[in-house]
């Protein structure tokens, strides 16, 4: 368990009531609309540098030229939906990493700016003590919906923390805990708080080093009507686990976007899941990437996506040691499934009978080629596929310095299952 650093002084503790701060993307694809930002309200930068003076905090200045940014933009007319990235990986402007003690100061003044209610502090120094803050925006900030707080050292102390808040909060939609190492404790509390939580709709704690969740996460899917994406991304889940989460996906009836890629899922589990698909309607996006499902695997998804399911929409299985047999099997579908539309196979075994298969789909129009990762070329009159930089999460990690971030061609899977503006 992290050893928690002193809070700053004159903080108080948790069951003192102290108000948090507010963050959050955007809710609906509405058309923005420009308003006006209170004249009462000093600048973001302005009441950043006053706090820290009066709290006696070193200014970082990364913060605040960040803030003085944001001021610039409200100057221009506010938009409705309003997040505030500061992301310790931005390769524009010299960083310094915020820390625990930075997000006390900055969750104190986001309070008087309820015009932004998103934040993206991901990849920076936070550890437990930033996720206790974290924790009393979530508890005290009612405008919040969106928190992205990936690879920041948070541990299992902080996880509980920032479960335990959410028992009570009803306004947060999205939140990303990637990579932060909670652990099963951690785990455990997410678990437990999904099972009465009733606002979260999209939830990432892939690579928190949980390992075999899917018993928790499985009986919380049961009991969970409100999650639309769940990310278990390196969960070490094998082909049980996958049996676990099937049992539950009979009974779920929102989630549309699982992912369950990076992990020890083969051929076994892969028919389990795919006599769920049979029955599933809700389901719209599944990412297998990175596990072992083989031509066999590939086989039982063609089948059913061929003869049942008519509400899958998009399926990666990316490096799954397919062979042309199973890969063919999988265009084929395409054919005869009209909601099938995309499709991401890079990674793979390709010979001259896959090639031409996914060539001849695009050459039809059965598939977009924004809708997968290859690209058919002839070579010597053969047909080759090239890998192209499409696929369900390709700004998983980092997000483009310039460019369209959220494009659907680059991240199809936060296209299709949608909720809001950028969530």
């Amino acid at each position: 368990m992290a050893t928690r650093r002193p809070r700053p002084a004159g903080e108080r503790s948790m069951s003192s009531g102290e108000e948090g701060a507010a963050p959050a993307p955007a809710p609906a694809p509405a058309p923005a609309v420009l308003r006006e930002a209170p004249e009462s309200i000093a600048g973001l930068q302005e009441d950043y540098s006053n706090l820290c003076m009066e709290k006696s905090q070193k200014i970082n200045p990364f913060i605040s030229h960040i803030l003085q940014e944001m001021d610039e933009k409200v100057k221009k007319g506010l938009e409705e939906e309003i997040t505030l990235t500061i992301a310790g990986n931005n390769r524009l402007v010299p960083v310094e990493r915020v820390t625990g003690e930075d997000f006390w100061i900055l969750s104190r003044i986001l309070k008087k700016h309820l015009y932004i209610n998103g934040l993206d502090v991901r990849y920076n120094l936070l550890g437990d003590d930033g996720a206790y803050y974290a924790a009393k925006l979530l508890q005290k900030q009612l405008n919040l919906i969106y928190l992205n707080l990936m690879f920041n050292d948070i541990g299992p102390e902080g996880g509980k923390l920032i479960a335990k808040a959410l028992h009570k909060n009803t306004t947060l939609k999205y939140l990303r805990m990637t990579g932060n190492k909670i652990e099963n404790k951690g785990g455990m509390f997410f678990a437990s708080m999904l099972q009465i939580n009733s606002s979260l709709q999209k939830l990432d704690l892939s690579d928190c080093d949980l390992e075999e969740s899917t018993v928790h996460l499985g009986y919380m899917l049961k009991e969970n009507h409100c999650l639309v994406e769940l990310h278990m991304c390196k969960h070490g889940i094998k082909n049980c686990g996958l049996q676990q989460l099937c049992n539950a996906l009979y009974l779920n009836t929102t989630l549309r976007y699982l992912d369950v890629s990076c992990n020890k899922i083969t051929r076994d589990g892969i028919e389990y899941l795919a006599e769920v698909l049979k029955s599933n309607t809700t389901l719209e996006v599944l990412d297998l990437s990175f596990n072992r499902i083989e031509n066999a695997g590939a086989n039982y998804l063609s089948e059913t996506l061929t003869s049942h399911n008519r509400s899958l929409k998009a399926l990666s299985v990316v490096s799954n040691n397919i062979e042309g047999e199973g890969l063919v099997a999988l265009s084929k579908s395409m054919k005869t499934n009209p909601i099938f539309s995309n499709i991401y196979i890079w990674g793979n075994k390709f010979d001259e009978a896959t090639c031409v298969a996914y060539s001849d789909l695009i050459q039809m129009g059965c598939l977009k080629p924004d809708n997968t990762d290859v690209e058919p070329f002839v070579v010597d009159g053969h047909v080759h596929l090239s890998e192209v930089s499409n696929g369900l999460k390709k700004h998983y990690y980092w997000t483009p310095a310039y460019g369209e971030a959220y494009g659907p061609s680059s991240n199809a899977g936060f296209a299709l299952t949608q909720v809001g503006q950028h969530i």
